[in-house]
């Protein structure tokens, strides 16, 4: 499985995206695509989308911790490394 977040897209990278994935919201898109097919998405993600797109992608892997997460440029969450384990960073607003 795929999930992609975005601030911003190309218009042409969005107009691919929409061949593989479904975007259950704006610059969000889900996929259930295969191993070998997701490592050419995000591969071609890395090469077409500017810093400026601010995308995070987090892709299933076969090897632990069964996911690993890519950013492009800027996002608006932070991530971190906890025991080698890739995380998101959540803040809460009280």
């Amino acid at each position: 499985m795929v999930v992609v977040i975005a601030n911003d897209l190309p218009p042409a990278v969005r107009g691919r995206m929409k061949l593989w994935f479904s975007e259950p919201r704006p610059n969000v898109f889900v996929s259930g695509i295969r191993d070998a097919v997701s490592k050419t998405v995000v591969d071609y993600l890395v090469d077409h989308c500017p810093p400026e797109s601010g995308v995070m992608i987090f892709r299933s892997i076969p090897e632990p911790p069964g996911h690993e997460i890519r950013t492009i440029g800027p996002t608006r969450k932070d991530l971190v490394k906890l025991s080698g384990l890739p995380l998101v960073v959540e803040t809460l607003k009280s």
